[in-house]
């Protein structure tokens, strides 16, 4: 191991070589005092810089340690931590331990019958059976139709029965014919039973009434409903009083006061008084 030159004053001398080894070794001059001491202070710097990074690194593994043990601890499941789980009330009831049997045996009586099973079924129409059910359909619109003529022809016929007034037409009997008059006068055949084309106390329709009632003051009245309503003049609803005329569609009647009308109604009916059915209608004072 050769060995180093020892500082002195003012010179360097080198170590005398051991013997049979020739050592040649240049002098170097020997460094300042004050950048040895630079050197040795900028060492334990470091050195304890090192220590102190040593230390941290230590306390930095020991708190990682720590925290990844409190994570496993939060991580674990909570059925696997139930305190008290083997109390009673935790036990399993009969009717759980009923379904963790094993599988059983259901026996079906010999009575009962599967529900039968229906398919819906579709039918195919042919050309002929759509003709058919076409022509049938004219067929009943047609029916209809001649139907709805002959209900309007009836209608017709019972509103303007065609018969010679005279035939009808009494003697005058009262004066004056004053709608409290004729009202008063058309009372008395309160009961008289309905009847087409009748014109006498022996059985009256709408016009014959009005008819035979008006012939007692010496007025001729044809047997029509429309006509009877165009022999006198309209007046406004409001001034209607007992004895004038109620005039609607296809009907004629007395006025009764009070919304209402004396007439004689349809088959099977009396000549009656009762409340106007409708809006329709105007009122005729003779």
């Amino acid at each position: 191991m050769a060995r180093f030159p020892r500082r002195r004053s003012g010179a360097i001398t080198a170590p005398k070589p051991r013997t049979g080894t020739a050592l040649v070794r240049r002098a170097t001059p020997a460094a300042p005092a004050a950048a040895t001491d630079v050197a040795v202070e900028a060492r334990l710097q470091k050195d304890s810089l090192g220590r102190r990074l040593r230390r941290g690194s230590a306390k930095n593994v020991m708190v990682m340690s720590v925290a990844a043990g409190l994570v496993g601890t939060l991580a674990i499941p909570a059925y696997a931590f139930a305190p008290g789980s083997d109390g009673i009330q935790f036990g399993a009831t009969a009717q759980t331990q009923l379904t963790k049997a094993a599988p059983q045996d259901v026996e079906v009586a010999e009575d009962v019958i599967a529900a039968p099973i229906s398919e819906d079924g579709y039918d195919a129409v042919t050309g002929e059976e759509i003709r058919a059910a076409e022509e049938a359909q004219r067929a009943a619109e047609e029916a209809a139709a001649a139907a709805e003529a002959a209900r309007q022809a009836a209608a017709e016929q019972m509103t303007s029965y065609a018969a010679a007034a005279s035939e009808y037409t009494p003697a005058a009997v009262y004066g004056s014919a004053d709608p409290a008059s004729v009202y008063s006068v058309a009372q008395q055949y309160l009961g008289v039973p309905y009847v087409y084309g009748g014109a006498t106390p022996a059985g009256f329709d709408c016009s014959g009434l009005v008819q035979y009632v008006y012939a007692q003051f010496g007025i001729s009245l044809p047997h029509s409903s429309s006509a009877q309503g165009a022999a006198g003049t309209q007046i406004p609803v409001s001034q209607a009083v007992p004895g004038d005329l109620v005039v609607m569609s296809g009907h004629i009647g007395f006025y009764a006061g009070n919304g209402m009308i004396l007439h004689a109604p349809y088959e099977g009916t009396v000549v009656r008084v009762q409340p106007i059915w409708t809006s329709d209608y105007w009122i005729v004072r003779i």
